[in-house]
């Protein structure tokens, strides 16, 4: 092949222009409408436009595909969708009841891709921006320049290493970077970064249990292991537009990403699923990643094989990737449409393919992209122009040791010390990235704190610490959550505050816990702290001024409005009989709260409490009335 000219590169490399002399069925293909500028009095830095590419580019597939070359939107999309299954009479199943096909086995291996927390991209100086305007953070080396070089950034190092000790990896001393080489518009040079020889974590692990969302048929743990994890660069955002268009931001070129690995030991859809939330809990928790996959910060190609269940110890069947997947969901779907793919062609006398396929969002099969690319298709080569890696064990003990508590310690000891449920525990973990945990606990110290100071609490503090704290927990998840109906943003900081301190809640849920005010008050409070009505550390103060303070009624007139409900209601009756006579296992529990409900809307709300209202009337059904029934008989 001839060489190259240098200003032929320039005017692809520069304008976008690319020359198709001496190519069969020669034309010229503008690769841009509107060329980049480049100046030689610019820094390192390289800013455009987001820059269309126009040609031969494929549409991406849309789960409809329409003659109009308008876009359709997702919700159409969707709704496209179900009318098509609706009509066709068929039914989907439930995931959870579609872990397993009779006769056969799924095996998954799993690839994430993670982007690390760092300010630079892996070889480059150019910031690591995330939502900035496209193309304004590009350097030369992330245009593949002619002259340019990489250039490690060994920040990265950090997040890296810190991501592998915790998915329990060994850190290889030392480690090397290699080519993969492949041709596509979003990778300038012509091959992506990575280590693939020689990565600088091997041999780790994750284990999942049952609150981690596993299929039951794992049991009560199941443990995945991690062949390798190794660093690599990200390649360019592509954009597509009407009319057979692309758009580029060269923003993404060369991310810093590491790329999680695991053996093919997963065999229930739902695992996969929970495998890779797990993992980004983990990343998040150590904070080795900027985002999580509902942000576009981690991605997942899902390796899927079947065979027969009747012939476990032979070789596992052909395996095909699906690529990109963005959500939780779309893990589970997919393994599960591609498992019944295979598993209906192989019983029709086909064969699978290997091969790379995708997934579209809300679809029903997985399509076809391209054949399964093998390790001689990317000409894999140790990179030239970067030296070996080489981590001092040192770094690895130091950033063991301050590592922190991770994210399966910290649930035992919501579970274990402040008796929180496992989904609970799980939620105030994976919310606001880790934040509304320690919010949890902030809230939490500021209520014990009040409760400790105060004489006459001082048992509340000890003797009834799980409750308090399960208090503090329910309005951490589901009252703070109500708020974000309004307004989704609740402007939960790393350290643990909001728009409502936690020093106002724990104020709130310590009157609440006292209770010297009621619950529909503390709501009230609650509201009025988010909106900015009430200043912070006021909260008392308003109480006060306002007369929130909760007058409990007296028990002899709980009692006598517990007589007017149950007036007439000898039907009612009758079933806390027959559970007093044996003739019903079961407590009426129902009942129960039937009547305390109607005891409630009778009586004055400001002065009455649920509990009080239960405990008073189910004293009067078992020592006034069944009493009084067993004299009639």
């Amino acid at each position: 092949m001839a060489r190259i000219s240098a200003a032929v590169l320039s005017k692809y490399l520069l304008s976008g222009e690319l020359s198709c002399r001496g190519c069969l069925g020669a034309r010229r293909v503008s690769f841009s409408s509107e060329s980049a500028s480049y100046s030689a009095r610019q820094t390192r830095h390289f800013t455009a436009r987001a820059t269309p590419i126009t040609g031969p580019a494929p549409v991406p597939a849309l789960a409809f595909q329409s003659s109009n070359p308008s876009p359709v939107p997702l919700r159409q999309q969707l709704k496209a969708q179900a009318r098509a299954l609706k009509s066709s009479g068929e039914k989907r199943k439930k995931n959870a009841d579609n872990q397993t096909v009779p006769g056969w086995e799924l095996t998954v291996g799993i690839e994430i891709h993670a982007q690390l927390n760092t300010a630079r991209k892996l070889f480059s100086p150019a910031a690591a921006s995330f939502n900035d305007a496209p193309n304004t953070h590009v350097a030369l080396f992330d245009v593949a320049l002619p002259g340019s070089q990489p250039s490690f950034q060994s920040d990265a190092l950090i997040p890296a290493v810190r991501a592998a000790l915790a998915l329990d990896c060994t850190v290889q001393p030392v480690s090397r970077f290699d080519r993969k080489h492949y041709f596509h518009w979003d990778q300038p040079a012509g091959y992506q970064i990575t280590q693939y020889y020689e990565p600088f974590a091997t041999d780790g692990r994750i284990v999942l249990y049952p609150r981690d969302g596993i299929a039951p048929q794992d049991g009560e743990a199941i443990e995945v292991g991690i062949k390798q994890v190794q660093m690599e660069q990200d390649t360019a955002k592509t954009t597509a537009q009407p009319g057979g268009v692309q758009w580029l931001d060269f923003n993404r070129v060369g991310m810093p990403l590491i790329e999680v690995i695991t053996l093919p030991q997963i065999h229930y859809p739902a695992t996969a699923a929970a495998l890779v939330r797990k993992v980004q809990m983990l990343l998040n928790s150590v904070d080795a990643c900027v985002s999580g996959m509902e942000a576009g910060g981690l991605r997942a190609d899902i390796n899927v094989s079947v065979r027969r269940s009747d012939d476990t110890t032979g070789p596992l069947g052909t395996r095909t990737e699906i690529k990109n997947l963005s959500s939780f969901k779309a893990v589970e779907d997919a393994i599960i449409a591609e498992r019944d793919r295979q598993i209906a062609l192989l019983e029709s006398g086909g064969v699978v393919v290997g091969e790379t396929r995708g997934w579209s969002l809300g679809g029903t099969e997985t399509r076809r992209l391209r054949g399964k690319e093998g390790e001689v298709d990317y000409r894999y080569m140790p990179d030239p122009d970067l030296g070996p890696v080489v981590i001092d064990d040192q770094l690895v003990r130091h950033l063991k040791d301050w590592m922190g508590v991770l994210p399966d310690a910290e649930i035992d000891q919501l579970i274990g010390d402040y008796g929180l449920s496992s989904k609970d525990a799980l939620s105030l973990i994976l919310l606001d990235d880790g934040a509304r945990v320690q919010y949890f606990y902030n809230v939490l110290d500021a209520i014990e704190a009040r409760l400790g100071s105060n004489a006459d609490h001082e048992s509340l503090a000890t003797s009834s610490g799980r409750s308090h704290a399960l208090l503090v927990a329910n309005w951490c998840l589901h009252e703070l959550g109500k708020l974000t109906e309004v307004s989704a943003d609740l402007g939960m900081t790393p350290e643990g505050e909001c728009r409502v301190p936690s020093t106002d809640l724990a104020a709130i849920l310590y009157h609440l816990h006292s209770r010297t005010i009621t619950a529909k008050v503390a709501k009230e409070l609650l509201w009025s702290v988010f909106r900015g009505e009430i200043a912070t550390g006021a909260v008392t103060a308003v109480v006060e001024a306002n007369g929130l303070w909760f007058k409990e009624l007296p028990d002899e007139e709980y009692a006598a409005l517990a007589d007017q409900v149950i007036e007439g209601e000898e039907k009612v009756l009758g079933e806390f009989l027959r559970f007093q006579d044996g003739k019903s296992k079961a407590y009426p529990h129902g009942k129960l709260m039937f009547l305390v409900g109607r005891m409630l809307r009778s009586g004055p709300e400001q002065m009455m409490d649920p509990v009080s209202a239960e405990r008073v009337m189910r004293a009067r059904i078992a020592e006034v009335y069944i009493p009084a029934l067993q004299a009639k008989k």
